[in-house]
């Protein structure tokens, strides 16, 4: 049809012939349809167009920037569909579906759309750019970006502009400054934001070594290399991302950190956590994904089972007293406090927070920024917290005596304290805690219960296959032998769901230990972390790698994901 459209428009005088030829090698270039590489170089308006075809097939034209569509339209036709034959459906009426096509004549996609719908395809005609607009603007504005791939934006570079930054001792701000708005950098740096949320990542890393520059997506709780830039794009790619989070571009030396608020369409947003530090070869980053919109807070959703669901239930509902979750930097532990916290979020209490940094906003709660340049540290914002009438409070991190002593006063006074600790399982949190200097018996007194937690990966449900497992494999994750046959252990094959790793989503692991009165009289009496993990599985503790291979009996992880989550007891 291409040729044909354009020997009807030199027929018709709305084109030359040279034209015509100018826009086929155009075409044959940079691929898309005839109609839109003449608007594209200027040989005929869009409304011309628009009008010529409209006469030519007999079908109606449509202004689709003057046309509102209905969102229920939209849904009738996939983005893929869309994209690949560009069309928009415009309107329902009874049986007929009405879709706007840049070219009314291509019968595979009207019977495509036909098939797919169940609907009568009456077809009206806009042009090409419109369409695009159109599918842009209702599909997610992430399109544009999402139609980029890697390739195609450093097909982009030309070989003499890639030369930014070369030397990093000698280097010019405005100099940056420019070559971070550069188109090619501006789309590469978006693709990267992108891409890393259309893959589930958690966490971008962007680093710089002495000879190469790559950037890695931590997906499930663990590291993929995605893609490498070329090493001369390390300055312009860093000062992008410094520019987006408003910081410094000219300060390299010391680490800085920043935001990046990205609206995505349909009102959705994603803020990512940026942090720049210095290394031997250049600024590392790393950008936190923070999406409010996949924040889980029904606790029963979490992975919890319902024992240990109801011991933590209990204790974040008692009056006072102190709730510690513990575990490594991305275990959980602040959606675990936020599912506590929105459960405890009722008009008649005050729930306020010290958090370094805020993650997500939770309405009706009392969030505070801490600022340990200007003194706002946890303890300071506790000690204000306390003249603030308040009934529960959550510190993000116990770090120090300071901060551990005034919390468990303000757990011993009549208020509830949530926090986390760095430790490695339940019953060791209690070390800690004195350890930092706070006496056994403030412990034993503020205390109502210890979690620790882990995120294990899940088997991906589309590739999930049974396997055949020695006994001996078993033994040393610590099945019993009167268990052994009496569940199916599963792995995953890999496939495109879940990009060939077998796995797809997290779920918990949890340790719940409450701090019964066996438990406080063995610290008291100076017991060890051994002695009271002993203690606590005899009162029915489950510890971390009995709910790890309770998982693992359930068919929802692997044995190479308990031994990576739990150690042995």
């Amino acid at each position: 049809m291409p040729g044909r459209l354009g020997e009807l428009l030199v027929r018709e005088n709305l084109i030359t012939l040279q034209q015509l030829q100018k826009a086929q090698e155009q075409q044959r270039k940079g691929g898309g349809r005839l109609g839109f590489n003449l608007t594209k170089l200027g040989y005929i308006e869009e409304s011309e167009l628009t009008s010529f075809l409209s006469k030519q097939y007999g079908v109606p034209s449509i202004n689709l920037a003057e046309f509102e569509i209905d969102p229920d339209v939209i849904k009738l036709v996939p983005q893929e569909v869309a994209e690949k034959h560009q069309v928009i459906p415009v309107n329902r009426a009874g049986a007929s579906l009405i879709v706007a096509m840049a070219d009314p004549s291509n019968i595979f996609a009207i019977d495509d759309l036909k098939f797919l719908t169940g609907y009568n395809i009456e077809v009206v005609v806009a042009s090409d750019g419109a369409i695009r607009e159109a599918i842009t603007k209702y599909y997610g504005s992430e399109k544009a970006d999402a139609e980029l791939n890697y390739d195609e934006v450093m097909a982009e570079f030309d070989e003499d502009e890639i030369e930014v930054g070369g030397d990093d001792d000698a280097f010019n701000v405005v100099d940056l400054e420019r070559s971070a708005e550069d188109a090619p950098v501006v789309k590469l740096v978006n693709l990267i934001l992108i891409d890393a949320i259309k893959k589930g990542a958690s966490d971008i890393h962007i680093e710089p070594y002495e000879k190469d520059f790559r950037v890695r997506y931590r997906i499930d709780g663990v590291l993929y290399e995605k893609m490498k830039p070329p090493l001369k794009l390390k300055a312009a790619i860093t000062s992008r991302i410094k520019i987006m989070s408003q910081l410094d571009i000219a300060e390299r030396r010391l680490p800085q950190d920043g935001r990046i608020k990205l609206k995505l369409g349909k009102g959705r947003e994603m803020d990512y956590r940026v942090s720049c530090l210095p290394t031997l070869f250049g600024e590392k980053i790393v950008l936190r994904l923070l999406d409010k919109g996949s924040l889980q807070l029904d606790m029963t959703k979490l992975g919890f089972e319902p024992k240990p669901l109801a011991l933590f239930k209990n204790s974040i509902r008692k009056p006072y007293g102190m709730v510690l979750v513990t575990g490594p930097t991305g275990s959980g532990k602040t959606t675990t406090l936020y599912s506590a916290l929105s459960e405890l979020n009722k008009s008649t209490v005050n729930i306020s927070t010290a958090e370094d940094p805020v993650e997500y906003n939770l309405h009706g709660i009392n969030q505070v920024q801490m600022h340990d340049d200007i003194g706002l540290n946890f303890a300071a914002g506790l000690r204000a917290f306390l003249r603030q009438d308040p009934d529960i409070i959550m510190v993000g991190e116990i770090r120090d005596f300071e901060t551990a002593e005034i919390s468990v006063k303000a757990a011993l006074t009549g208020h509830l304290v949530l926090s986390t600790l760095h430790t490695n399982d339940a019953p060791s949190t209690i070390s800690r805690l004195l350890n930092m200097g706070i006496e056994p018996f403030l412990v034993t007194a503020s205390v109502n219960l210890i979690l620790a937690q882990r995120l294990a990966r899940k088997i991906c449900a589309e590739c999930k296959t049974p396997i055949d497992v020695p006994e001996s494999a078993l033994l040393d994750i610590q099945i019993k032998p009167d268990e052994m046959g009496t569940f199916q252990v599963y792995k995953g094959q890999g496939c495109a769901t879940c990009s060939e790793t077998g796995y797809k989503g997290r779920l918990g692991i949890y340790e719940v230990m409450e701090f019964t009165e066996e438990l406080k009289e063995f610290v008291i009496n100076g017991a060890s972390s051994a002695e009271i993990k002993a203690e606590a599985i005899r009162l029915g503790m489950q510890t971390l790698r009995m709910s790890a291979t309770n998982k693992l009996k359930e068919g929802m992880t692997t044995i190479e994901e308990v031994t990576r989550t739990s150690a042995s007891d």
